[in-house]
């Protein structure tokens, strides 16, 4: 299972090796080395697909710091560190348009994928998102969804997913966890090594279950904050604490299983292509429901790739669903695909097409959630539909 502990590094290397250097916004067409995808155009503006639901959609940004626990990989420097994109339902046309990320942050991002030259830093950070900073928020209370990024990644690889889960009733905060990227900047200008990176490389397996440990303990910290007396937040009012969800991508996903066995506030929980490194208990989740959503190839039942599917799903012991997506890659629930598209660079190793990618990914996530923390009957769960022929249901 080491594949997935560099993920998001070994698939944007790959997508480099067939790419020569273009110049921004000038479309070219480079000689692609013979097992490696092409970087065709440079776009001048790139966007995510707008979210689907009837609210606007609103973004702030969360800086906490646990003074009670010191950070797991860096203990000298004092307490965990946490950044979180808070999306929310907003009213329609108020605030201003929020970037993707900084360009600093583009800019190490695309560096540390051997990205850099090839890709216009501003291009990237300026991305179109649809949420909007300083809207005002819709009158009502949501339920809150937590979203946990992939290994090295960072909380803004799940915009797409947050903008348009906040656009149809939902409080959600993308979490990024300190140490944990080097495409991160946390207050003060400051970039974090990847001091959860260098542990992985020495323990393995042992260090993804570690830090999917250490990031239900961040959870549990952000949903402390978020709804305590004195909240963190301050649209928090706006939070119904009662019903809490979490999604992750990689080993995020294993993260909300993880979340959800330490902590009872979390009520149902999605795993996107993510090894279980850190178990399901064999107790399970005292009945709380959780879908995991993955690529044909990776986590079809049997695989011989990643076992993990196979020994936990007999501990999920609550309403489940194991789904399927095929022509799908590690990266397709996240914003790579579309974003990958929009600059030229294709994956042959994931064809599914990045429209399909991103619907599949919102809809079926939107759908678990609508079930189980609106209690909104949804039919897209209830077995394969004509409109979503990639998708499987597995019966394992």
């Amino acid at each position: 299972m080491r594949t997935r502990h560099r993920g998001l590094a070994a698939s944007l290397l790959v997508l480099a090796l067939g790419a020569t250097a273009v110049a921004p916004a000038v479309a070219a067409t480079p000689s692609p080395a013979a097992d490696g995808p092409a970087l065709t155009a440079a776009a001048q503006q790139l966007r995510l697909p707008a979210p689907t639901g009837p609210y606007g959609v609103g973004e702030s940004t969360l800086y906490l710091r646990d003074t009670g626990r010191a950070d797991p990989y860096v203990p000298e420097a004092g307490g965990r560190e946490l950044l979180a994109s808070v999306f929310y339902p907003a009213r329609a046309g108020s605030g201003v348009p929020a970037p993707y990320m900084s360009e600093q942050e583009a800019e190490l991002l695309l560096a540390s994928r051997g990205l850099g030259g090839l890709v216009e830093p501003g291009v990237v950070g300026a991305t179109e998102t649809h949420a909007r900073l300083g809207a005002a928020p819709a009158r009502g209370r949501f339920p809150l969804i937590v979203l946990s990024p992939g290994f090295g990644q960072s909380r803004f690889t799940l915009t797409s997913l947050a903008a348009d889960l906040a656009s149809r009733g939902y409080v959600v905060a993308a979490v990024d966890h300190a140490h944990e990227s080097t495409a991160t900047v946390f207050p003060g200008g400051r970039v974090l090594p990847c001091a959860a990176c260098d542990l992985v490389e020495r323990t393995g397996d042992a260090g993804m279950a570690e830090v999917a440990r250490g990031r239900a303990k961040d959870v549990s910290f952000l949903l402390d904050r978020l709804t305590d007396v004195h909240p963190a937040w301050r649209y928090a009012p706006m939070i119904d604490r009662r019903r809490v969800g979490m999604a992750g991508h990689s080993i995020g996903g294993d993260s909300a299983a993880a979340t959800m066995a330490a902590d009872g506030r979390v009520r149902a929980g999605v795993n996107m292509d993510g090894a279980f490194y850190e178990p399901v208990p064999a107790a399970g989740l005292r009945g709380r429901p959780f879908m995991v959503l993955g690529t044909d190839v990776q986590h079809a039942p049997g695989s011989t790739t990643d076992t993990t599917w196979d020994r936990d799903w007999p501990h999920l012991d609550g309403w489940k669903r194991w789904l399927t997506v095929a022509g799908a890659g590690h990266f397709t629930f996240t914003d790579m695909p579309v974003l990958g598209e929009e600059l030229g660079i294709k994956d042959p190793s994931a064809p599914l097409a990045a429209d399909r990618s991103s619907r599949i990914t919102r809809d079926y996530v939107a759908a678990f959630f609508g079930l189980h923390l609106k209690g909104v009957p949804q039919p897209l769960l209830a077995g394969p539909t004509a409109a979503n022929p990639e998708v499987s249901f597995q019966s394992p």
